[in-house]
């Protein structure tokens, strides 16, 4: 069987730097650590070779054997090879690694990797200060104070220190115990055949001490729910879907850590009116037929209150008018959109007979103007003349 070569087991070339050799053993090693991939003998054997390879490559004078002699140049077995073998005055192959070398070699990426231990040399490490969670929260806005913003107060869940054990979380009386997994050390040494890691301890979390008694009244977390107001800023032209971020009013941390953050979910209730597209704003106006034809004077609603605008004659229905700078203010430059009116001209219904009869005239009296009065209907009805005499 040919030997292996180191360089193809990283998956790196020959003139691969140290850095680049490091982020390919980290990248396999995670790949084909026995954790993840329990059982696996196949894995668990890949695992070892990537471990040989970079206990080797890493290392410049064993790489520069290796690279001049091959495998030969840095396995110990190896003494009576000749000029090629370094025997046991040579460098020494994985194979031949105490523990303390393994460490060398590995603690740092390994402590990269599964955050265990804190590296050679690392004593008990005692209760390590941990961030609070972040909380959510909903938030529900009528569309108009989405729109111009403002100041409003909610109630969020919180955690007050609980007042039977004062935040020890142990029952009132007795005190928290030496872990007995880790004897206090708050990491643990894991082996697996060659390699040994150190890890934050399971049991304590790295404290180096448990509860043996939980506290009944907050069971054991040294806190109660509770809730609290917080005064909400709502920005002027925030959109629905976006999120507001509090600092440090969520969770509270542990061991005196900082608290997490509290984030509000923004969810704008749809207007009856305005139909929003950005920062512009969208509104279907409807118009009587009669000043559609003979124009006019029309209020219209605006986030700012009402507004008159002026319609020609003969406007049709469709049509689009823009109000510059009526529309909803961006959020970050505070520069407003526009409002769009498209109008809808409205057909009457509920007529009397005088006003059917008054209608049927008024429509006789178009008809004789021709194309003059409804040059729309007249041209499509020209191309339906000219469509059938072509059948």
């Amino acid at each position: 069987m040919a030997e292996e070569n180191y360089y193809e087991v990283l998956g790196v070339d020959r003139g691969a730097s140290q850095d680049d050799i490091k982020k390919a053993y980290r990248r396999l090693a995670m790949k084909y650590h026995p954790d993840r991939n329990p059982g696996d003998k196949a894995a668990e054997e890949k695992f070892k070779q990537i471990g040989e390879a970079y206990a080797i490559l890493s290392d410049e004078q064993k790489r520069a054997a290796y690279d001049r002699f091959g495998k030969a140049g840095v396995d110990p077995s190896a003494a009576d090879a000749g000029a090629g073998g370094f025997g046991q005055g040579g460098f020494g192959g994985f194979s031949g690694m105490n523990s303390g070398d393994f460490q060398s070699a590995f603690g740092d990426i390994f402590s990269d990797l599964f955050g265990g231990g804190r590296g050679r040399g690392a004593g008990p490490q005692g209760p390590q200060p941990m961030r609070g969670n972040d909380v959510s929260y909903t938030l529900e806005v009528s569309f108009e104070d989405a729109a111009h913003g403002r100041k409003m107060d909610i109630r969020v869940p919180a955690w007050d220190e609980c007042t039977s054990c004062h935040g020890t979380g142990c029952r009132p009386g007795t005190s928290k115990k030496t872990c007995p997994t880790c004897h206090g050390a708050g990491v643990v040494r894991i082996s697996n055949g060659l390699f040994q890691v150190q890890q934050t301890c399971p049991q304590c979390h790295g404290t180096g001490e448990v509860i043996a008694d939980p506290c009944p009244d907050c069971s054991g977390t040294g806190f109660k729910r509770s809730a609290k107001v917080v005064e909400v800023n709502i920005p002027a032209g925030i959109n629905d879907g976006q999120r507001i971020r509090m600092s440090g009013k969520g969770e509270p941390g542990v061991n005196g850590g900082p608290a997490g953050d509290l984030f509000i979910e923004i969810r704008v209730r749809p207007s009856d009116i305005f139909e929003r597209n950005g920062d512009d704003l969208h509104m279907q106006l409807p118009i009587s037929f009669v000043t559609a034809a003979l124009g006019g004077e029309v209020t219209v609603p605006t986030l700012d209150g009402e507004s008159r605008i002026t319609l020609p004659e003969g406007t049709q229905s469709g049509k689009t008018f823009r109000l510059r700078g009526k529309g909803i203010s961006n959020l970050h430059t505070h520069q407003p959109g526009d409002l769009y009116l498209h109008i809808e001209i409205e057909t009457p219904v509920n007529l009397s007979d005088k006003q059917k009869k008054m209608l049927r005239d008024f429509d006789a009296s178009l008809k004789e103007g021709g194309e003059k009065h409804n040059p729309k209907s007249q041209g499509f009805f020209d191309k339906v003349k000219n469509f059938f005499q072509k059948k």
